[in-house]
């Protein structure tokens, strides 16, 4: 996960306003929320079950650490207005559970000490959901997700697995955890008696992009989310596509992404994890998930502090 940019703390002021005003009661919660398509409407139970200075308050907190798409992206450059999985999926849950999820732009490696603090009940931004972040947050576990391989549409090189990228020459971004994760399969790639990847590092990821598009690598390997976000959008979605592995849905080395919840607020952490199951049952979470590219990361089951570390 990426650091804030510099416009997210000039927005910072502007953005938390409006949290302090709804946490001292002033939020209206509307009767229901459409996200992706789906009209959500609160539920009663689940509602109650909030503990009370959040039913009070009507707002649940949200740190978020803003440009990391898919997840948290500002819909105009410049404006505070927030879109992105992350977003979407928080007004969802806010709408199940009857009160506003109000985003505030934070820096990441602020979030966490922030939600100690008490100045946020929780944060939504594609957080690694691992056992020292659990000592001092609780986590409720909504995708899981690790490295992808990204190829032009039509995938020529009939791209499966890592495996198939053995002999090949492949972009990856330089000091990432993708060129770790190439660099060691080629032991595998000799053990199968195959040539080794041919790695090629760039130092930025629209670098390595652009060497998968005018042909010079025949895969790209990234985070999975990036490389589907990168497919839908790219060209209207007609530049790339992103290999799905089965033995590897989420991602090769994948771990859980939670929402992180204050350890002060248990009944929110339960509430949260109850109203998104509500939203992967009913199908309103793959929505979610695949408005951005990314359905293959979704979880079927909403767990808690499921790290994988």
């Amino acid at each position: 996960m990426s650091t804030a940019s510099a416009l997210s703390v000039a927005l910072l002021l502007t953005v938390s306003a409006c949290g302090d005003d709804a946490s001292d009661g002033a939020a209206e919660t509307p009767a229901a929320a459409s996200v992706a398509g789906v009209t959500i409407t609160r539920d009663a139970a689940l509602h109650a079950a909030l503990p009370e200075q959040i039913r009070t308050a009507g707002v649940v907190r949200v740190a978020t650490d803003v440009p990391y798409a898919p997840f948290e992206m500002f819909v105009t450059e410049g404006k505070p207005e927030l879109t992105g999985l992350d977003y979407d999926l928080g007004q969802a849950l806010g709408a199940k559970l009857g009160v506003k999820f109000a985003f505030t732009p934070q820096k990441f490696d602020g979030i966490v000490p922030a939600i100690q603090a008490g100045k946020f009940d929780a944060a939504m931004s594609a957080m690694t959901d691992n056992k020292e972040r659990q000592a001092v947050v609780d986590f409720v576990d909504y995708s899981v997700s690790g490295s992808g391989i990204m190829v032009v549409k039509g995938n020529p090189e009939k791209i499966t697995t890592l495996n198939d990228l053995c002999g090949k020459k492949t972009a990856v971004q330089a000091a990432t955890n993708q060129l770790e994760l190439l660099q060691e399969h080629q032991a595998q790639c000799k053990a199968a008696g195959k040539a080794e990847i041919g790695i090629q590092t760039f130092p930025k990821d629209s670098d390595a992009q652009l060497a998968l598009r005018s042909g010079k690598v025949v895969a790209q390997v990234q985070t999975k989310p990036a490389a589907g976000w990168t497919a839908k959008t790219a060209d209207n979605g007609s530049a790339f596509e992103v290999v799905d592995d089965p033995a590897a849905a989420g991602g090769y080395g994948a771990s859980p992404n939670g929402i992180a919840v204050s350890k002060k607020l248990p009944q929110l952490s339960d509430a949260i994890q109850k109203a998104l199951q509500a939203l992967i049952d009913d199908g309103t979470a793959t929505k979610i998930f695949d408005k951005y590219g990314v359905a293959s990361i979704a979880v079927k089951e909403a767990t808690k502090n499921a790290a994988v570390d």
